[in-house]
């Protein structure tokens, strides 16, 4: 028993002592975080989220490893201002490029680490094809990356008898990265913007030093023992990122168009609609997390659908209406995919438009084709599996029954004029009796006078009179 007590005993003891020691390490968490790709919504989102966890694990250093040729000047503006207000230091280490943005959000951080061969700089606002943007751009970075650098505040260098207070950072340089037109003696001459390589950096106050990797980093920075926890998205951003891949852009936009067509194929609102729906959801809202999507561009999608759905329930034909709401549906789709400011495309290539072009493309086109085809595939009566859902009996003339009523067969032959335009649907007044009717041969204008050249699906089929040509 006494045995038993003293184990328990020294177990007791040496738990408390580890957590003693472990209380008082010098261990320093590192929260890890990772921009090496292009500079979106999502990256602010996922910058977001980062802070907030390394805020609740109580860490000591937040590390953002980088390789970035930059982004949009929106997202990295929002990036720059959440590392200015954290309460954690802020290192960044550029592992080969932290050019445009990027360059804005290294310079907000505490210290900056470069990897040799690395360069930070051109953050000139440019479009994706690389040419400049116009001046209120140009303006609005030369401004953020001057107020980034002050931010910093100045250093005081004691140079022999001298006293000299200096920029940290110095904003004038911080500016030459974007305008072409300043020049600083000695450095950059005008018609030129300005980048770092790391030594280069290390001189003028924008590296605090060069290492191979993350633990030379964290050596340099005076940090022996320490814990590195990385950022991993949640399942929700790789969702996001599945979602708007523009191949399953494409397969969403083929349910779209699959659902609809199969919804208007059956009476009252059914499974092919939810589909629609479903998929419209699932096509918007990630771009629209994105921010691609915007308000406006899912109301104009929404607007087509709505005058499609006007043009076939309610207006006889098809005219103005289908065919706005076509353009509507397709401009909708195609804008939500572009990273374009309202009806401003100045920055859009035409490559990413193309791209979003032919997805939008070749995903109506292949759900139109792909409808058809599984229409005849799942509801065939011999053999499709959804054979029940339809009604394939055929009621043949031979056996009594007739696609019309036994009153229409008497109106061939019967004159009348045209109660509205035939496009090629519309009305027709005959013996003072208003009926649904056709035109056989392109349009025909109201009040012309028509004949019935033949009846069935209980609407008229007729003609145009030609007074010219009647003997």
């Amino acid at each position: 028993m006494r045995k038993c007590l003293s184990y328990i005993t020294f177990i007791l003891l040496f738990i408390a002592a580890s957590a003693f020691a472990g209380a008082n390490s010098d261990e320093v968490l590192v929260y890890k975080f990772n921009i090496k790709q292009e500079i979106t919504r999502g990256t602010w989102r996922q910058t977001v989220q980062a802070f907030n966890e390394a805020d609740s694990l109580g860490a000591g250093i937040f590390l953002i490893h980088m390789n970035t040729y930059g982004g949009t000047v929106v997202d990295a503006d929002s990036v720059r201002t959440r590392i200015l207000q954290s309460t954690i230091p802020v290192y960044v280490f550029i592992d080969n490029n932290a050019a445009s943005a990027g360059a804005l959000i290294s310079i907000a951080c505490d210290s900056i680490y470069m990897k040799p061969g690395g360069s930070i700089g051109a953050a000139t606002v440019v479009n994706q094809t690389g040419q400049a943007m116009p001046d209120k751009y140009q303006s609005y970075m030369r401004s953020t990356m001057r107020s980034t650098a002050e931010f910093h505040g100045k250093d005081t260098v004691i140079a022999g008898n001298d006293t000299i207070i200096r920029w940290r950072r110095d904003p004038r340089i911080a500016e030459a990265m974007v305008d072409p037109a300043v020049a600083i003696p000695n450095l950059i001459d005008t018609g030129k913007v300005l980048s770092f390589t790391p030594a280069e950096a290390l001189e003028y106050g924008f590296c605090d030093g060069i290492a191979e990797n993350i633990p030379e980093v964290l050596k340099q920075a005076g940090i022996e023992e320490y814990r590195i926890v990385e950022y991993k998205p949640t399942w929700i951003e790789r969702i996001i990122g599945f979602l708007v891949h523009p191949v399953f852009s494409g397969l969403l936009i083929m349910a779209i168009i699959g659902g609809i067509y199969f919804e208007m194929q059956t009476p009252g609102i059914g499974f092919p609609f939810g589909i629609a729906v479903i998929a419209a959801l699932l096509y918007f809202a990630p771009l629209y997390l994105e921010g691609l999507a915007e308000h406006w561009e899912i109301l104009i999608f929404v607007a087509g659908i709505a005058l499609l759905a006007v043009e076939i329930f309610a207006i006889p034909g098809f005219g103005v209406a289908g065919i706005a709401g076509i353009i509507l549906v397709f401009t909708g789709l195609v804008l939500s995919l572009i990273d374009n400011i309202k009806f401003d495309f100045e920055h859009v290539n035409a490559e990413r438009l193309g791209v979003a072009v032919m997805t939008v493309v070749i995903g109506v086109f292949g759900g139109f084709i792909l409808s058809l085809y599984l229409g005849r595939k799942l509801f065939t009566a011999s053999s499709g599996p959804f054979k029940n859902f339809a009604l394939n009996t055929v009621q043949a003339v031979k056996e009594g029954y007739l696609n019309v009523d036994p009153s229409f067969l008497e109106m061939k032959g019967k004159r009348g004029e045209a109660a509205t335009v035939l496009r090629p649907g519309g009305k027709v007044i005959i013996d003072d009796e208003i009926y649904d009717a056709v035109a056989e041969n392109g349009y025909i204008d109201r009040g012309e006078e028509v004949v019935v050249v033949k009846t069935g699906t209980a609407q008229l089929y007729v003609e145009r009179i030609n007074h010219g040509s009647v003997g």
